[in-house]
């Protein structure tokens, strides 16, 4: 198969849309029209990995750090990164990263964590903003539910876990055709009345274009009267970071011991115990030390996350115990959702997780 299928695959399970402005996921270096049999999997994309996927005949390396994340001005071979990208353009190696996108979607890097902590009632952390639109589009009666059906089709009218969520109210439409139109009701020159119907439906704004689309092929008017607005409300499907519940608490103690278990974690940095026992648990693959006042405004006993700086530790405030855990241990499952997306939907395609430990931190016991 070629490589774009691959890559369609997991842009549908987290659409490019969702990484954040500063971020370089997607593919970064390749030819997306090349054939490809397998692919290596990891968090980081360092030599040792590039080596590993040449020894076994690899051509797609799928990680969740972009190789190149700022400007890349030369390639003479000076760092590391440069001589990744010029060993993969030797050897027609696709590099692709999935990042703050598959951070961001409600099925990610933290619904991940969340799995492996047994949490449950899960939701979305800090939700996105400034995600959704309303579009509301005026039909004549007769093709209102074709174009309320070609809407929901293109992805329009989903409000949290409900699809298919419309509003609909009848109305009387005026116009007057001109002379260079072919209208679908009324005559030319004459002020015309039909009885329509407004619908109207939130959508994701990255969906826009699409759903414009499926109405102006179903809907009959050569002019088309739709108005789009956008909406403060959050959207509550993708976002940053998890919360959930433990299916019951446990002490501190006992949390610790299950994280270095789940983790393989030799030390963890964390405030002091703040609650009596642990049972409301906020995550944040990665460095979440942003979302601290998130998770202390959704009343979690611990918030683990990694990248803390000494100073950060003081804004707990003893309002939330910290378990920094580290960066790479609190994205090393990441790998797993590749594996599952490629084998749910390719299952003749060969991915594998690779075998090097690319955690550039090493701890002195």
């Amino acid at each position: 198969m070629k490589i774009k299928d691959v890559i369609q695959c997991i842009e549908e399970y987290a659409p490019l849309h969702y990484q954040e402005d500063f971020d370089n996921a997607g593919l970064i270096v390749g030819n997306d029209e090349a054939e490809t049999g397998s692919a290596l999997l990891c968090v980081d994309i360092t030599e040792e990995i590039i080596d590993e996927a040449i020894s076994k005949n690899i051509n797609l390396v799928i990680s969740h750090h972009p190789v190149v994340f700022s400007g890349l001005k030369k390639i003479t071979g000076q760092n590391s990164t440069q001589r990744i990208v010029a060993k993969a353009i030797k050897y027609d190696m696709a590099l692709y990263a999935a990042h703050t996108n598959m951070d961001n979607v409600a099925c990610g890097v933290n619904a991940k964590i969340c799995e492996k902590l047994g949490l449950v009632d899960c939701k979305i952390l800090a939700p996105l903003k400034n995600e959704l639109a309303k579009i509301a589009v005026f039909v004549p009666e007769s093709h209102a539910e074709k174009v309320r059906n070609a809407m929901f089709e293109a992805g329009a009218g989903n409000i949290g876990a409900y699809d298919s969520c419309s509003f609909c109210a009848q109305g009387k439409g005026t116009f007057r055709a001109g002379e260079n139109t072919n209208p679908f009701a009324g005559e030319k020159g004459r002020l015309h009345i039909e009885n329509e119907v407004k619908i109207e439906m939130i959508a994701q704004k990255h969906n826009l274009a699409k759903i414009k689309n499926a109405i102006r092929k179903n809907h009959p008017y050569e002019e088309i009267a739709c108005d789009i607005y956008s909406l403060e409300n959050a959207y509550k499907n993708a976002g940053s970071g998890m919360i959930g519940n433990l299916p019951k608490p446990v002490t501190h103690d006992e949390f610790y011991k299950q994280l270095k278990n789940i983790f393989s974690l030799k030390i963890i940095r964390s405030t002091k115990p703040v609650s009596e026992a642990v049972f409301r648990v906020a995550v944040c693959g990665g460095s979440g030390s942003f979302l601290l006042g998130d998770a202390v405004a959704n009343q979690a006993d611990v918030f683990v996350s990694s990248d803390f700086k000494y100073h950060q530790f003081f804004d707990a405030e003893n309002k939330i115990t910290i378990a920094d855990i580290g960066h790479f241990e609190s994205e090393q499952f990441t790998v797993e959702i590749f594996c599952d997306i490629i084998k749910k939907n390719l299952p003749n395609f060969a991915a594998q997780i690779a075998e090097k430990n690319i955690n550039p931190i090493f701890y002195i016991m």
